[in-house]
């Protein structure tokens, strides 16, 4: 079959660090995301303990709603700029 690719290394803490910035809970961060129908807080729990690994559609609705380019969770060279709905910018430290 094909050949799996690398997964980022700081991609869990990364999803983490978005939640907390919001300051919601796992249920509610799958509520703001709006992605109800395909998963639930148990699946956030796992992106973040780094069981399981969202897809791109996932990916897209935390950048979306952190205000952030998805390339700043996927690349690990990268640090997250969170910009929350009040104009407010977080810089989240460097791993």
């Amino acid at each position: 079959m094909g050949h799996s690719r690398p997964r980022p290394k700081h991609l869990a803490k990364k999803l983490l660090q978005i939640r907390r910035s919001l300051g919601v809970s796992q249920g509610e961060l799958v509520r703001q995301l709006g992605v109800q129908a395909l998963i639930d807080h148990t699946t956030i729990s796992k992106y973040e303990l780094d069981k399981n690994e969202p897809p791109l559609t996932i990916l897209l609705a935390y950048a979306r709603l952190a205000g952030i380019p998805v390339e700043q969770i996927i690349d690990d060279e990268l640090e997250l700029t969170i910009r929350l709905r009040k104009s407010t910018a977080i810089t989240c430290n460097r791993y």
